[in-house]
């Protein structure tokens, strides 16, 4: 078989087997037929034979073996699917479960053929397979990241699910800071993977790999990468405790400036800041009331008093002195 990565499944290529009977009664066989493995997925899938003059349907049939034994149909109650005499140019043998359908451990060979009334084709028989060894291993199902203190925590869980007294999943994280060299963690069988000794607030990109173990072969079946995702870690306590006491000598720092900077206007500007704050003239009672009610007659009432008033008035006495007296006085 050849695997195929771009497509993300192991395609296994069928090749024709030749019956006794003579061609000329023959049928033509199911064309490129191939199986796609791609974690529980086990599909086979062939194209229809070059068409016939014949109203009816052509229909197709798979059987399977194991290494040893014999061949048998695949029935609902051989495998958990039919695949005996179906119009469809698929059989999807991942429908059965793990309850039923091929055993993930064991070598299965399959073989197909078309079928038109009493024309037969020659069985195509695929290459044998076991899943264990040829499956395309997908990313994680589910991947999430916790960032806390200088640490990244990941929970990731399995593409999908194995009997675990026969393979479990390690999973390696490629991560790497946004920029910066790509670090590797793993591979690991644990689910959670702690990443630490990070930077504090730093992104980091990374990508999580899940690879299936065959216990009882030792073998390991590598996986397709996650989606590139990218985290901010926070600080440590150490980060923490700095950060803190920056703010606090900023702040200090900042009120001292403001009060200095206070002190100096006031010395320069005393005057103008006193006759900004100076307090403003009173307005005189009657105007004051008059301005709170206009309609009243403050202003002729002011008159009235005024007028009623006696005037005050100061005597001069003008003393004159005959120019002979006055020679004589003096």
């Amino acid at each position: 078989g050849t695997e195929s990565r771009g497509q993300l499944v192991i395609l296994l290529q069928g090749s024709y087997q030749a019956a006794p009977e003579q061609p000329e009664k023959r049928l033509a066989a199911p064309r490129h037929p191939k199986i796609r493995l791609y974690n529980l997925e086990q599909v086979l899938s062939w194209e229809s034979p070059f068409p016939v003059n014949d109203t009816r349907p052509v229909v197709y049939s798979v059987q399977y073996k194991y290494i040893v034994g014999e061949w048998h149909d695949v029935t609902v109650k051989s495998i958990g699917v039919n695949c005996t005499q179906i119009t469809a140019t698929e059989c999807d043998f991942t429908a059965a479960g793990l309850s039923k359908g091929f055993l993930l451990r064991f070598n299965v060979t399959l073989r197909l053929r078309a079928e038109l009334g009493e024309l037969v084709s020659a069985w195509v028989t695929m290459p044998w397979f076991l899943h264990y060894r040829n499956v395309t291993v997908g990313p994680p199902k589910h991947i999430m990241v916790t960032p806390r203190e200088g640490t990244l925590v990941i929970a990731v869980s399995p593409p999908f699910e194995v009997d675990t007294s026969e393979a479990t999943f390690l999973y390696t994280v490629h991560y790497e800071e946004k920029p910066g060299m790509q670090q590797v963690k793993g591979p690991l069988q644990s689910n959670f993977i702690l990443l630490d000794n990070l930077k504090p607030f730093r992104i980091y990109c990374l990508q999580v790999e899940a690879q299936l173990f065959w216990n009882t072969q030792r073998i390991i079946r590598p996986g397709q990468l996650s989606n590139t995702s990218c985290y901010e870690t926070t600080a440590d306590a150490y980060a923490k405790q700095q950060q803190v006491i920056g703010i606090s000598v900023g702040t200090l720092l900042s009120l001292l400036l403001l009060a200095g900077a206070c002190f100096f206007l006031v010395l320069k500007y005393g005057s103008v800041v006193k006759y900004l704050f100076r307090t403003p003239p009173s307005i005189p009672a009657q105007i004051e009331e008059y301005l709170k009610d206009p309609v009243q007659p403050i202003l002729e009432a002011l008159d009235k008093d005024i007028s009623q008033k006696d005037d005050t008035w100061n005597s001069v006495s003008i003393i004159s002195f005959p120019e002979k007296e006055r020679e004589d006085v003096l």
